[in-house]
């Protein structure tokens, strides 16, 4: 066989002598009557170097199910037992700050992870520092010692408007500095449950598995967002994708820089959103807004005389379309920052000011933390040591399984839960029973979930 084919490679060798062959090649118009081509290409040559791939390794702790009556009455030491599980993984970075070395990224894509390496552009490497994380956004802010470092400058996501045009890079299955392009498809996207606090851009542009923590930017190739998620039966693109608008990135990531962690802003109040029949029952003449249905005493909103029955607009001029979507931009504002909320009142909107407070006061529905909590309300304030079930509603899963109103959720697990969001990454933490410890009255008690 090899004197084969060193034989064919003398006889084309000696043909292209005898032959010249003759090419020609096509020139492609870069202007039509005289009108230059529309393309992306200069402004990506600037914005790709500003995108990162990622990829990461660790060992994931695996817990068995624990047996409840091994919970109560066995072995403390096998009750504990765990097994770690390597994995690896790759995910998409952006770097906003070239000075500091600052890459934003997805919880998600390093959560638990050992080591992080980053890949530039131009194919060198850097070990990365996690500087913090905020799950519950899904945001992730790391830190690389580099020179010549290429940032890529923020947008205001609040000025999107559907129909505008959107460019996705990023690292989809490991195809680095991969682009597609689309449009906004929608904005304020929530109720998804892919995270606590939902605030997405909708895109048609294409992403797939590895595109998450990459940049979604605008014709200018400035960041309008972070890919996070996508919509689709077989965990492919099927033109429906999510990303956290940059204005909210921005928010947390300052928070993490100056506090090393997210403190939550709180307004206040409960509500929803406003539908046709609150606006035809209350004669509201508005389409949209977040409708408050009550105001917690002594609190950011009531100090700003936000009144139950009062729709908010906007915030900061920027339009609100849901009471999810004003909850996640307030939270994500931090506590301590000054907005102005547009208030619907008596067919007329004027304008507040309001100095957010921290989040030591919560409420919120247990359905996204577990199904058979599903119909009870949690509440949590710095006056109670745990998580407060302020109503059930009757013959729901977590009536079924034995919460009362009134009850005070004080353990999970024999881990100690002092607020709303220490419940939630508690109980998302474990694979297996749950087992509650409540303080109802003077008694102590405990409830299984199964």
């Amino acid at each position: 066989m090899k004197t084969k084919l060193t034989i064919l490679s003398a006889i084309m060798l000696s043909s292209s002598l005898l032959i010249a062959p003759s090419f020609s090649y096509a020139k492609l118009p870069v202007a039509v009557d005289g009108q230059q081509l529309p393309t992306l290409a200069p402004m990506l040559e600037k914005v790709t170097p500003g995108v990162v791939s990622i990829q990461v390794s660790g060992a994931k702790e695996v817990r068995r199910q624990v047996d409840p009556f091994e919970f109560f009455f066995g072995n403390p030491q096998r009750q504990q037992r765990s097994q770690k599980q390597p994995f690896s993984g790759l995910g998409s970075g952006v770097i906003i700050d070239a000075s500091q070395g600052y890459v934003v990224t997805n919880n998600h894509v390093i959560q638990d992870a050992e080591k992080i390496t980053i890949t530039l552009e131009d194919g060198r490497e850097y070990e990365a520092k996690l500087v913090g994380t905020d799950k519950e956004s899904d945001i992730a802010l790391l830190q690389v010692k580099a020179q010549d470092l290429v940032e890529v400058k923020l947008a205001n996501s609040d000025l999107l408007r559907v129909g505008d045009f959107s460019v996705a890079i990023g690292n989809p299955f490991g195809l680095s500095h991969t682009v597609t392009s689309g449009i906004v498809s929608a904005l304020g996207r929530s109720g998804l449950n892919i995270e606590g606090f939902e605030d997405f851009i909708q895109t048609d542009a294409a992403i797939n598995q590895g595109n998450s923590g990459g940049a979604l930017v605008n014709l200018n190739g400035e960041l309008i967002g972070i890919n996070t998620a996508i919509l689709g039966a077989s965990g492919g693109n099927v033109g429906i994708g999510f990303a956290i608008p940059s204005n909210m990135m921005k928010n947390l990531v300052d928070q993490i820089i100056e506090h090393g962690e997210v403190r939550r802003g709180s307004l206040g109040i409960e509500g929803r959103t406003l539908d046709a029949g609150i606006a035809k029952a209350q004669d509201i003449d508005l389409k949209q807004g977040a409708y408050v249905l009550r105001v917690v005493e002594d609190s950011a909103a009531s100090e700003a005389g936000i009144k139950a029955g009062d729709v908010i607009v906007s915030i900061d001029k920027a339009d609100i379309h849901s009471f999810p979507e004003l909850r996640s931009k307030i939270a994500t504002i931090g506590e301590g920052k000054k907005v102005k909320l547009g208030i619907y009142r008596d067919g007329q909107v004027k304008t507040v000011k309001v100095t957010l407070r921290g989040n030591n006061q919560a409420s919120a529905a247990a359905d996204k933390m577990h199904p058979m909590l599903q119909g009870a309300i949690l509440e949590s304030n710095s006056d109670v040591q745990g998580v407060r079930v302020k109503e059930v509603a009757e013959r729901s899963p977590a009536a079924r399984v034995g919460l009362e109103e009134g009850d005070v959720i004080m353990q999970v697990n024999r881990k100690r839960v002092k607020t709303i969001n220490e419940l939630a990454r508690a109980v998302d933490d474990i694979n297996g029973n749950i087992v509650l410890g409540v303080k109802r009255g003077d008694d102590s008690i405990f409830v299984l979930i199964q």
